[in-house]
């Protein structure tokens, strides 16, 4: 009898109305996927970081969001977040200038592109469109990896 092997190398994609749910959504998603695919060591990180980028596409956008999650050879998962807002923040600009600034401590928001600076293996960022006079700004894409070993790497 023939034994079938899962493939370490896998996609999901899930489309995110404008709603403030959407976050939780994400986050059931990525514990749902992740658990099934055996990948517990990385579960809490990727769920808290990619609960803060679909926030902020929420909070910044008026539009869908989208989550890809990607595992990829190595052991690495990728989570992108596209939105339809077409700037890109910190730190998902061009490195080493673009990092985010520490926020005080009494501050109720503005953690969670910072969380994703200290956790994230690394990450990034492109705009979608060209910005020419006939794109109607298609937006962003943000993205990080985890699982990637930390010994002599740096985050972008």
């Amino acid at each position: 009898m023939d034994t079938v092997s899962l493939p370490d190398t896998w996609v999901y994609a899930l489309r995110l109305p404008h709603d403030p749910r959407a976050a939780r959504v994400a986050r059931m998603t990525v514990r749902a996927a992740l658990s099934g695919h055996g990948r517990q060591e990385v579960l809490d990180i990727v769920e808290l970081l990619t609960s803060e980028m679909v926030t902020n596409a929420f909070r910044h956008t008026n539009g869908p969001a989208s989550l890809r999650l990607t595992a990829l050879p190595g052991g690495r998962l990728r989570v992108g977040v596209w939105d339809s807002h077409p700037r890109i923040p910190a730190p998902f600009g061009a490195p080493p200038w673009d990092r985010v600034r520490r926020t005080p401590a009494d501050a109720e928001e503005g953690r969670g592109l910072h969380l994703v600076q200290e956790y994230a293996d690394t990450w990034g960022g492109w705009p979608i469109g060209d910005g020419g006079p006939l794109d109607r700004g298609a937006g962003k894409l943000l993205w990080f990896e985890v699982g990637r070993s930390r010994s002599g790497q740096s985050a972008r």
